[in-house]
């Protein structure tokens, strides 16, 4: 799927001042790609600040080292979030959007998505999205080559950062030989493998890593071993000593059980609610499933955020799963 990028060029040409968003619990590709757009538009000659509903989890503070990010209702109020256009990356949902969505509502500007995912709401925007791309770091990359503009090593590294955990270090079926040419770009830009792998997977904290270990230990397994579910309770975190941005990617450790097809997890929020994430090995639809709860995301992996009891969700998501396994696609579909 290729994107119109001369219309996009045209609008951000059009345009002065951009504040840039992205979903909320913000993982590598949503802020690698805000740091990505504004290192493009900054050198466009433009004015640009970075918004989010949640502040950046501690571990990924290493791409944004000068904190030039900004919260709602921490270090910005929503009355100051102001510009001539918005652009929201890495999403196409209200629900992901948390605080940001009512800035998005009464934003006067034109507005922007740039995405990857498959779903998507009516947000009052203009929407730039390429449902094939493995990450939207990957998008924010191939714009910088049809600008023509240089990337900066700083923003090399965002960039690297959001393409290498969005294809799990490039071992997910998304990954493809035009992954490992653009990786190849980011790096001749100054990108640094090493320091960004080791940033992220090489200062564990003691609370992050005895949280995993409880999520390991209560992983269960069924449908002739196709099925792996855990969970992790709000208490958890208490306990451990670990922080709320700790789950991220903690299910990606299940997919590691031999013979796992379909792995769940279920995460309680500390202000309440669940997070629900899929991820898929086989026939079984991961955006299906999440939608199933009012969420979304792409065929491999995909997560919902639901309000509900842990038991009763709990069998809800677990029956779906098993449903979803038990329908054997045929040959029209695959």
């Amino acid at each position: 799927m290729s994107l119109d990028w001369e219309s996009l060029q045209k609008l951000l040409e059009k345009h002065h001042r951009f504040v840039l968003t992205s979903h909320i619990r913000p993982d590598c590709d949503a802020l690698g790609s805000e740091l990505g757009m504004a290192g493009l538009l900054q050198a466009m000659g433009k004015e640009v600040v970075i918004v989010n509903g949640h502040p950046t989890p501690p571990i990924l503070t290493f791409l944004d080292p000068a904190q030039t990010i900004l919260v709602v209702g921490d270090t910005i109020s929503a009355s100051e979030v102001t510009g001539d256009c918005l652009i929201v990356l890495d999403t196409s949902a209200w629900a992901q959007l948390g605080p940001m969505a009512d800035v998005l509502r009464k934003f006067a500007g034109p507005k922007i998505v740039i995405d990857h995912h498959v779903g998507e709401d009516d947000l009052g925007a203009e929407f730039f999205k390429d449902t094939s791309a493995e990450a939207t770091g990957h998008l924010v990359a191939k714009l910088a080559k049809h600008l023509q503009l240089p990337i900066t090593r700083n923003m090399a590294n965002a960039l690297y950062a959001a393409i290498a955990t969005d294809t799990g270090w490039f071992r997910f079926q998304s990954t493809t030989s035009e992954t490992y040419r653009v990786i190849a770009e980011l790096v001749d830009a100054g990108a640094s493998p090493s320091a960004i792998y080791g940033d992220l997977y090489e200062r564990d904290t003691i609370g992050r890593v005895r949280l995993r270990g409880r999520i390991l230990a209560r992983a269960q397994v069924e449908s002739n071993g196709q099925l792996v579910h855990t969970f992790v309770r709000k208490e958890d975190f208490i306990e451990s000593g670990a922080l709320a941005s700790d789950t991220e990617d903690a299910i990606n450790m299940t997919l590691a059980i031999e013979g796992t097809k379909v792995a769940v997890i279920l995460i309680e929020q500390l202000k309440g609610g669940f997070k629900v994430s899929f991820r898929s090995r086989c026939h079984v639809d991961c955006n299906e499933l999440a939608r199933l709860f009012g969420g979304g995301g792409h065929r491999a992996a995909a997560g919902a955020f639901v309000e509900a009891d842990f038991t009763d969700l709990q069998m809800r998501v677990l029956h779906a799963a098993r449903t979803a396994l038990a329908n054997k696609p045929t040959h029209a579909s695959l």
